[in-house]
């Protein structure tokens, strides 16, 4: 088996030598070299390229994100940024997923050795997934802070549907689930969208803070109105809500309307908002009037709950492998034989009119 050669970036010492001896822990990782800054990084880089980089953004001579940037620019390469500077929700943060990370660890300012120590998991899974990534398709956006937990499932939030698909109605809706190159994915699909079309209730993987802004972005560009949900809102044509980071987001229904509820809950399938968790509440109370769109991501998380929308009557639709960054979460749902079609990115929008 390949080993995934990684190569460390940090100016302390320190934090290089407990890096390197975590990461090479797991039998599949290899450190092929260590930097105490970019420009020392780059020297490396002519003898051997790595499969991951595993980057700080503050040091000597060259910061983290301009090495980043050209990194991207030049040869694109998963990135992994372990710094004190990338809080959640900072301007940092922001600029490392804009300029193409593919997750990031927040490491503390006191009590590194201790920390990083704690987080070997966290760090050796950031490391594995980042390896499965394309990063040829993924443009430099917003993308997710990595955060490794116990694996619930949807029954965490609610029961599956019952065994009754709600009746058809004239009301209409789309669920769309994705994760990793889902930023780019949603600006490609919702831009092609005219005003007129169903109410499209989304989960994009992504932390807490972002997702307002996110959304806000996609508006100023879109033809439809694109916001971040609230509670109670209602699932109307021409609108796309978009599940606030560190938020459940799930479909209700009162009367002849649909609206979500945004609700507090544990991480599912290691997410919140979870798509498994958005697609059971879809196929509870949708039943054959919503379809079911799963499009890039890594992991699994939104295959059991298409399956339960495929189940109830719900067509369903999964992004082809081609157009994805990272074809795990369609790949897992068509496993499960919850997919009806599969599709490239750019036929989706067409997909969502037809239904």
């Amino acid at each position: 088996m390949n080993k995934i050669k990684v190569m460390i970036v940090d100016d302390s010492a320190v934090v290089r030598q407990v890096l390197q001896a975590i990461l090479e822990r797991d039998p599949s990782i290899r450190v092929i070299a260590t930097a105490s800054d970019p420009i020392f990084a780059m020297d490396r880089l002519k003898h051997e390229w790595p499969d991951v980089i595993v980057l700080d953004i503050e040091m000597p001579r060259m910061d983290g994100l301009t090495f980043l940037k050209q990194i991207m620019a030049e040869r694109p390469t998963p990135v992994v940024i372990c710094s004190s500077l990338a809080e959640q929700g900072t301007a940092t943060t922001v600029q490392a997923m804009e300029a193409g990370a593919v997750t990031i660890v927040t490491k503390p300012k006191i009590g590194l050795k201790q920390f990083l120590s704690d987080s070997a998991a966290d760090l050796i899974l950031a490391v594995k997934e980042a390896s499965q990534v394309n990063v040829i398709r993924l443009k430099p956006a917003f993308n997710r802070v990595h955060k490794v937990a116990d694996k619930l499932t949807a029954d965490a939030m609610l029961p599956a549907a019952g065994a009754h698909a709600m009746d058809q109605t004239t009301e209409r809706i789309v669920a769309i689930g994705t994760s990793t190159g889902g930023t780019q994915a949603l600006e490609a699909v919702l831009t092609a969208l005219p005003r007129v079309c169903p109410g499209i209730i989304i989960v994009q993987h992504m932390p807490e803070k972002f997702t307002a802004s996110f959304a806000a972005r996609l508006n100023s560009v879109c033809e439809i109105e694109v916001r971040e949900a609230q509670n109670n809102d209602r699932v109307m044509p021409g609108l796309a809500l978009i599940a606030p980071g560190g938020k459940h987001m799930l479909l209700k229904r009162s009367g002849a309307y649909y609206h979500v509820e945004v609700k507090d809950g544990p991480l599912v399938n290691r997410h919140r908002p979870s798509v498994d968790v958005l697609f059971r509440s879809v196929a509870k109370f949708a039943g054959k009037n919503a379809t079911g769109i799963i499009m890039t991501g890594m992991g699994d998380d939104g295959a059991r709950g298409m399956k339960e929308m495929h189940d109830g009557g719900a067509p369903t639709i999964a992004q082809d492998e081609e157009s994805c960054v990272v074809f795990g979460m369609p790949k897992e749902a068509i496993k499960l034989g919850g997919v009806d079609r599969i599709m490239g990115l750019h036929d989706l929008p067409r997909a969502i009119l037809k239904g």
